[in-house]
């Protein structure tokens, strides 16, 4: 077996085990021991691999990634650390990297990791799709962060759970484009937005005649995602008659075209989603038991927004940059004490509410500064309410901004103190027992004069 692999680390007991192993499977090896003889030796040579630590004595492993990949992007990265955490294992693939290891690390799955990389066909790997979307660097996300690339990697089914608007899609999506079959189809599909009799249809296709408007022969889904990923949304929404044909196409790796009476082998790994509990759905008798265990074998669950608080102001300037592109404006700054309310808001919508917030917030303010006074009204009535309601006053575990709580508070009673006296100012600030410069300071600072 041919191929060049290039081990940086400086370990040398490591070093050395690595030697023998890779030595031993047939390949040429080099080694290097610092950040500064692994970059003469890349500079003079070609490497199929490059195996390399994070943390070198006299630099990071991350930057050589970046670094080398720049001028010689066809190079495959394998990195390895004793320091692993989720965000470095994000961080690395985002950058380029093909395969991450946490030492200590078993042999026999070295193995099978250069055997896999060294085997593909030469070419320029492209970042896996979603990765860079995927925003997480809060505790709550590091269970999911650390299961990814393995998940991913695996041809089993995955059921994704979680509630309403927490990026389900975008993490289907994610398996799918750092899997072996990123480069095929990914074919998505709303199981709860179809009738009965259509869905059947779009899955698995009719035949000419099978039923009224069938006027042609027509490919289902399964057979469109042929060497890709079937993403199947709200799977507990499923009738019983489609459950059993959905399970017998998992068990066979074959489906039934309706009104055909032959069955078409078909090659599609499936990942399933929902936001509902299943367990309870079979309990009760709404959702076939034996279904559930057949797509609940690899299991990632999705935490609420409410519970990732430290990942919104990176989902936030996410999608205000996302925002004015797609809105073709310049590009807006958020400022903290907006930030600060949208940190302390609830988020029933989760991550969708959170993108929608911040479109409109986009939409509708003119400055290039996205303020308080830019949010909706449900974001500052809630944080409001929140701070008005004196008996249920109490200060979140994670605390909160209080220049920001307040501002919110101050922001919401100005508006309606406005809306009382009709938009006068003069009058709003006396109901508020304010002075006439001081309402007419915060006013615009809250961007109320212009909405009113």
């Amino acid at each position: 077996m041919n191929g060049r692999i290039l081990v940086v680390d400086d370990e040398p007991n490591l070093q050395e085990l690595l030697r023998i192993v890779l030595e031993g499977e047939g390949y040429t090896v080099r080694q290097a021991f610092t950040y500064r003889d692994a970059t003469a030796l890349l500079a003079h040579q070609d490497f199929e691999l490059v195996v390399c630590d994070i943390v070198l004595p006299d630099g990071n492993g991350l930057d050589l990634l970046r670094t080398h990949l720049a001028s010689k992007p066809e190079t495959r990265f394998a990195m390895i650390t004793a320091h692993s955490t989720p965000v470095h294992m994000l961080t690395a693939l985002r950058e380029g990297a093909v395969e991450y290891l946490s030492k200590p690390f078993d042999v026999d799955e070295l193995k099978l990791v250069v055997a896999k990389q060294m085997l593909r066909p030469r070419e320029i790997p492209d970042s896996p799709e979603g990765y860079d979307q995927i925003i997480g660097e809060s505790r709550a996300m590091w269970p999911l962060l650390e299961r990814i690339p393995q998940v991913a990697r695996s041809e089993a089914t995955v059921l994704i759970t979680g509630e309403s608007g927490t990026g389900k899609e975008l993490l289907a999506r994610t398996l799918h484009g750092a899997s072996p079959r990123g480069e095929q189809r990914f074919v998505p599909v709303n199981c709860g937005a179809l009738p009965e009799g259509l869905l059947e249809s779009e899955l698995f296709g009719h035949v000419r005649g099978s039923f009224t408007g069938a006027v042609r022969d027509q490919r289902g889904l399964f057979q469109e995602a042929d060497g890709g990923t079937l993403f199947l949304d709200e799977i507990g929404d499923l009738t019983p008659n489609t459950q059993v044909k959905l399970l017998r196409a998992l068990q066979e790796r074959k489906i039934r075209s309706v009104g055909d009476a032959r069955e078409v082998p078909v090659d599609v790994r499936v990942i399933v989603a929902t936001n509902q509990d299943l367990i309870e759905l079979v309990r009760t008798g709404r959702f076939r038991e034996d279904l559930y265990y057949r797509i609940n074998v690899l299991h990632l669950h999705l935490p609420p927004l409410r519970e990732r608080h430290e990942d919104i102001p990176a989902l936030a300037r996410l999608f205000v940059e996302r925002a004015c592109q797609r809105l073709g404006v310049e590009l807006k700054d958020l400022h903290r004490d907006a930030l600060g309310v949208l940190e302390n808001y609830h988020w029933p919508g989760n991550v969708r509410e959170l993108e929608n917030v911040i479109e409109r917030s986009v939409a509708m303010e003119p400055s290039a500064l996205i303020t308080v006074g830019s949010l909706p009204p449900i974001v500052l009535g809630a944080a409001s309410h929140a701070g008005s309601a004196q008996a249920g006053l109490t200060l979140p575990e994670e605390g909160l901004d209080l220049e920001s709580h307040l501002d919110a508070i101050r922001r919401e009673l100005m508006r309606q103190a406005l809306e009382r006296a009709g938009g006068v100012q003069k009058e709003a600030a006396k109901l508020l027992r304010m002075s006439y410069r001081g309402f007419r300071y915060h006013a615009e600072k809250f961007n109320l004069t212009q909405e009113e």
